[in-house]
């Protein structure tokens, strides 16, 4: 098979990873106050906690479904994917064997868990310990079902995975909602979950058949790929530890240092802007196969081309987006929290917002950096900045309490930012004046304009109204100055197709 990266292909399959993201979200919104009322807050919060427990051990990938992404992209973009057999079978059968370690730990750790560790109900205690061991017992399906996913990704069939990821990951509130209604218990939710893990692992693997029918002759263990799977596998988990630490460590420290009514205050808006993490997301695990195919083929003018018009997307997107989310924080908060939330948060979302744009953007050098197989550099910089950022958060936090916090966190990003973006210049001459060709430096000049214009209109009682009207305007200057007259045709020519389809 061809390995072709168009741009239509490349914003195609970030529209699916949208979704593949999105819909589980709004299901879980809709179906969770639903669970609470029929499970019962502490049924529900064992539910919860088998989630947390369950994501914790998913650990034991080790990184090796994004190793075998990796490898697979680069194999694809070098025209070697016959190759991809021996990755891919080295990968699941390690899988496998760290998957039942990880099962037979959980299993062990189960009964201590539940009666010792966690303060649940003796009513509730069986059904508990039911529910972990059942969870456990799922997890080499999980880890082997990634690497499957792996390959799918590595070859830019975002289609096929979505298709999967969409319904199973609805399944975690779809099913429960549905045990609930039919009277069934913990273990009932917990057991059909687990039927819905091996059903999804047989579709993964059909899939990968479909795609590369050579699997199905090419079974094979390489004990010479284990050495670059875990290496590389190894880097990436390094991050997956520490990179939770950042988001949950400045919450311990105000609970320590002010007040746990004040971690509140924090978490609230936090949270609310962590989801808009949805939109980068989506974009990089598109760009991530991407960097690493073309890496390969040593294509690095394409390289720079769709970093830089990445970083152009994205910055109009998230940039519009937390300039409203700014003047329109203390409306947002009251609604939704009450006015105790919007006078002790809204500074707080302010200043998370400028940290939010920059983390978003910092994810575009991370993707590249990671697909070129540097998953080394983003793991001494996670464990740089935990020696850098604890004394920091800590610091700020007892000057200025939890707006402290949000400063301390926008920091950590701008470094981080800065940081990545410095490393993929020297290794790929992806600089400044690069990244701002392409009419990336008027929408910046255009997001400016907007910014100060809202500041100006915010001073007045009619200015949420023409906050509005200058977001309208801002997307017009976008349209209109941005982008290039190829993109306004490609963009009418693709909405004419989906019309057409219609």
């Amino acid at each position: 098979m061809s390995y072709d990266i168009k741009g239509e292909t490349l914003a195609k399959n970030t529209v699916l990873n949208l979704l593949g993201y999105g819909i589980p979200l709004v299901i879980g919104l809709v179906s969770i106050p639903i669970l609470i009322k029929y499970l019962g807050t502490e049924r529900f919060g064992i539910l919860t906690l088998i989630w947390v427990v369950f994501g914790y051990f998913s650990i034991f990938n080790l990184g090796l479904s994004l190793a075998t992404t990796k490898f697979s992209a680069e194999l694809l973009g070098k025209g070697e994917q016959e190759n991809i057999p021996d990755y891919l079978w080295t990968s699941v059968f390690s899988q496998l064997l760290l998957g039942v370690i990880g099962s037979l730990i959980l299993v062990g750790v189960t009964s201590f868990m539940v009666t010792r560790v966690l303060n649940i109900s003796p009513e509730f205690v069986k059904e508990a310990k039911a529910s972990f061991l059942l969870i456990a017992l799922s997890l080499p399906f999980v880890l082997v079902s990634a690497s499957l996913r792996g390959v799918l990704e590595a070859a830019q069939r975002f289609d096929l995975v979505n298709l999967v990821k969409i319904p199973s990951s609805s399944m975690n509130y779809i099913v429960p909602f549905i045990c609930v209604l039919a009277g069934l218990g913990l273990p009932g939710i917990v057991l059909f979950i687990f039927i819905g893990r091996i059903a999804t692992l047989i579709i993964w693997f059909f899939l990968c058949i479909k795609e590369f029918p050579q699997l199905k002759t090419k079974i094979s263990f390489k004990k010479k790929l284990l050495k670059p799977l875990f290496s590389y596998g190894g880097w990436v988990t390094v991050s997956t530890i520490l990179v939770p630490f950042f988001e949950y460590t400045d919450r311990f420290i105000i609970g320590a240092v002010i007040t746990m009514t004040a971690v509140s205050y924090y978490t609230a808006p936090y949270e609310m802007l962590m989801k808009l993490g949805i939109l980068p997301s989506s974009l990089v695990i598109t760009l991530f196969p991407t960097f690493s195919a073309l890496y390969a083929s040593k294509n690095k003018e394409r390289i720079k081309l769709i970093f830089g018009k990445a970083f152009k997307y994205l910055f109009i997107v998230i940039g519009g987006l937390v300039v409203l989310l700014f003047f329109y924080a203390p409306y947002i908060l009251k609604i939704w929290l009450g006015e105790e939330f919007a006078s002790q948060s809204t500074l707080v979302f302010q200043i998370l917002c400028l940290g939010v744009l920059i983390n978003s953007l910092a994810r575009i050098p991370y993707s590249y950096i990671q697909g070129i197989g540097r998953a080394d550099i983003t793991a001494k910089l996670h464990i740089f900045e935990v020696v850098f950022f604890l004394p920091l958060a800590w610091f700020f936090i007892k000057w200025q309490g939890i707006t402290g916090a949000a400063v301390a966190w926008t920091i950590r990003a701008a470094f981080d930012s800065l940081f990545l973006f410095y490393v993929s210049w020297k290794k790929t001459e992806i600089n400044l004046s690069y990244l701002i060709n392409d009419r990336t430096v008027r929408a910046i000049l255009i997001l400016s304009v907007f910014f100060i214009c809202g500041a100006i209109a915010n001073v007045y009682p009619w200015g949420v109204y023409t906050i509005a009207v200058l977001a309208l305007l801002f997307a017009l200057a976008v349209w209109i100055f941005a982008f290039s007259k190829e993109e306004r045709i490609w963009f009418f020519y693709r909405v004419q197709n989906i019309l057409k389809r219609g």
